[in-house]
């Protein structure tokens, strides 16, 4: 979907992962709520949603302004040391990640 201002197409991250083995939900949950912060300061993440289905995959949806910040923010935010407690909860050989343009989103 074009975003008629800037003339750029927002892009949805989509992450797939599972918790390593004793982490509990609710902490994982208050840990991810915590980078919200480094998501906001970048100015170009403009939502993120987090569900986790009844089998325990969870899936963190950001959608950014575009396809080169989602890629940049990618790389650049699980340096952050404030990434750290919430990147050690996940099992890292799970992580399934994906960029996709929107093309239609519901308002």
């Amino acid at each position: 979907m074009m975003d008629m201002r800037n003339g750029e197409t927002r892009v949805m991250e989509i992450v797939s992962f599972r918790l390593n083995d004793g982490v509990d939900a609710e902490e994982f949950r208050k840990a991810a709520e915590a980078i919200d912060t480094l998501l906001q300061g970048r100015g170009t993440a403009t939502a993120r949603t987090l569900v986790v289905d009844d089998d325990g995959l969870w899936t963190d949806i950001v959608e950014w302004s575009t396809m080169e910040e989602a890629k940049s923010a990618a790389e650049e935010l699980v340096k952050d040391p404030l990434f750290g407690p919430f990147g050690a909860m996940i099992d890292g050989a799970s992580v399934q990640m994906r960029h996709a343009p929107v093309q239609h989103q519901m308002a």
